[in-house]
């Protein structure tokens, strides 16, 4: 059999509340910036949760010609600016002749939320003529691969994968295994969200999952401290540049990291609360770390879930003891949620680019909001400050309603 290849991450792009590129949203979670802020996308007096993490400063028209202004879903646009931001980071040479060896690898939760919203809206108001014939298009989750697939002309295989919050995740997981299995040479891969609509909301906050932290919405996300509430919905984009280590070398690019290792699992339970003990989330962090080759006590950092929800934070804590054993306790981890937000599918995909922004930078950035501590939850979440810090490995977890559970592991090369 011939040997495995190695991938290789050669690009990165991102949109988040935090920054409108990786340097700004960088700079900002190094320095402890919160991007959680009143929601400004429409009126939200008549909702419980009224704080949202928005991508800030985003003007379509400042990207797109008028007609892809109006009719692209906000999910789409920010996807295309950060899948362009990160081709470009990738440098000259990236994409082959054969442009089937050019693959997409995309995870969303909703899609296009802002237009399914509109066009319910318009349906229930106006009647069936009153509805877009963009609806359909524009709306459904499969909208951001494909038109990422015909910006770019990559005609291998086009994945999406909406697995909840584990999306972005898994599909950066999934596309380092068509490159692995021979079916891809380069994918642009990540993760895309839009969902700040008033049902999304609505539904979440009957769930009892939010904050309602409403009048200071900088301290409202407080992963792992006793006093968190909630999570606070985010959108955003993040995408990342793979490809084989032979491609990339030959090229001459440069390499952020390795992406040495996947794992995913399932719960198998409940459609809505992770399965208390941690198990399968366990399961996803050693199935990671089998395929890179690695122990758990070579990890320098984590970059946890970490969402502020009494549920999940608890779970993960129990998940990362099982998983590293003895050496949980000397784990670096963040939860950088605290900044950006629950971006929801695209929240794997910019936290994935953070781990790699730590094994490039060697600083850790912190769980910010972290004043009490709970026994439950009482591991290093780097709280309130950077850390300096050299990680040549570095682990990044997700968890998605429904049960999913993934875990990828980036080494410095």
């Amino acid at each position: 059999m011939a040997q495995a290849q190695r991938i290789v991450v050669t690009g990165l792009g991102a949109l988040s509340p935090v920054g409108n590129d990786v340097t700004e949203t960088w700079n900002s979670l190094v320095h402890g910036v919160s991007g959680i802020s009143s929601i400004t996308q429409f009126d939200p007096s008549g909702l419980e949760t009224r704080i949202a993490g928005e991508v800030k400063r985003f003007d379509p028209k400042n990207y797109f010609n008028a007609r892809d202004a109006r009719r692209l879903d906000r999910v789409v646009q920010l996807a295309l600016v950060a899948a362009h931001q990160a081709v470009d980071d990738a440098g000259p040479g990236l994409f082959p002749a054969d442009r089937g060896r050019i693959a997409i690898a995309i995870g969303t939760g909703i899609g296009g939320g802002g237009t399914l919203y509109r066009g319910f809206l318009d349906y229930v108001e106006s009647g069936s003529r009153a509805v877009s014939p963009f609806f359909i298009p524009m709306s459904i989750p499969d909208s951001i691969a494909s038109r990422l697939a015909s910006e770019f002309d990559a005609r291998a295989i086009n994945l999406t994968f909406p697995a909840a919050c584990a999306s972005g995740t898994i599909a950066l997981g999934e596309a380092a295994e068509l490159i692995r299995r021979g079916s891809a040479e380069v994918v642009i891969a990540g993760g895309a969200e839009a969902g700040i609509v008033p049902p999304v909301l609505a539904g979440f906050g009957q769930m009892r999952v939010l904050s309602t932290h409403n009048e200071n919405p900088a301290s409202a996300c407080r992963p792992f401290a006793k006093d968190r509430d909630g999570f606070v919905l985010s959108e955003g984009a993040a995408i990342l540049i793979l490809e084989s280590y032979e491609h990339a070398t030959q090229r001459g690019a440069k390499i952020y990291g390795e992406l040495a290792g996947y794992g995913a699992s399932m719960d198998a339970a409940n459609v809505a609360a992770p399965s208390e003990g941690g198990l399968e989330m366990a399961r996803a962090i050693l199935h990671s770390l089998h395929q890179a080759g690695i122990t758990a006590d070579r990890v320098g950092y984590l970059n946890a879930h970490g969402t502020g929800t009494l549920l999940n934070d608890r779970v993960e804590t129990q998940a990362i003891k099982q998983a590293f054993g003895t050496h949980a306790r000397k784990l670096k981890i963040s939860s950088t949620k605290s900044m950006t937000g629950h971006m929801m599918g695209a929240a794997g995909a910019i936290e994935a680019l953070i781990s790699l922004m730590v094994i490039q930078e060697s600083c850790i950035p912190p769980t910010i909001n972290y004043e009490y501590p709970d026994t439950d939850c009482d591991l290093n979440y780097t709280p309130n400050h950077a850390e300096e810090a050299e990680v040549d490995i570095a682990v990044s977890t997700s968890l998605g309603m429904g049960g999913h559970n993934a875990a990828l592991v980036f080494r410095k090369i």
